[in-house]
């Protein structure tokens, strides 16, 4: 399963997911930050939509809000 997280760094419900991941102990999860790579921020407005994080990409669709991101990872651990 390809797992991929958009993010930047100053968004707390960003922090709110990488917390979740480093608690989980993830290493399957590969991240990109919106606001240090142009490539990675059109590649989130183009495939996913729109230019909002977080956003977990899982197997190249689309998941939004860090709940339900934090909730999907849980169930899959």
């Amino acid at each position: 399963m390809k797992l991929e997280l958009y993010k930047f760094d100053a968004c707390p419900y960003c922090q709110r997911v990488m917390r979740e991941i480093e608690a989980e102990g993830r290493t399957d999860v590969v991240l990109h930050d919106i606001h240090k790579n142009e490539a990675d921020r059109e590649r989130l407005i183009r495939d996913g939509g729109k230019e909002q994080v977080p956003c977990l990409f899982i197997d190249d669709e689309p998941l939004y809000e860090s709940l339900d991101i934090i909730d999907w990872l849980k169930a899959h651990p």
